[in-house]
């Protein structure tokens, strides 16, 4: 299969599993998110990478409830996407977020981050954000 055409599976998935995610789960947790679909060539599986923002119990709890659907889902997924197989989902929590909250307040306690007063600001009053150490 072209690498094109698995760009394109993954994003039609994508799409249609945040759709099925809203419309058929309720989460505990504030917000989550399919981030990316990552399917093999073969089409078998699915990789599904999710952003979940909440507690670690909620985290926990969103893909544990996913996996337990995940027979459902796969079947709705089928019925929305006719492609030669539907892939078997593989749901993964994405770090990403949260590494990245980590970062910034690891630099916010260092003072690299700069202050309100420190930043410069055009001509409309919007700030001018100098680059990073």
């Amino acid at each position: 299969m072209s690498k094109h055409r698995l760009e394109r599976v993954n994003e039609l998935l994508k799409r249609e599993l945040g759709d099925l995610l809203r419309r058929e789960l309720h989460f505990d947790a504030q917000l989550v998110t399919v981030q990316q679909v990552d399917v093999t060539p073969d089409l078998k599986n699915a990789h599904v990478f999710m952003s979940v923002i909440g507690t670690e119990q909620q985290r926990k709890g969103v893909i544990s409830q996913l996996y337990t659907r995940r027979p459902h889902l796969q079947y709705l997924l089928s019925r929305r996407v006719i492609i030669k197989h539907t892939p078997q989902l593989h749901f993964k929590l994405d770090e990403g977020i949260v590494r990245g909250t980590k970062v910034i307040s690891l630099m916010d306690e260092l003072h690299l981050l700069p202050t309100h007063e420190e930043l410069e600001t055009d001509e409309f009053g919007n700030a001018i954000h100098p680059p990073l150490p």
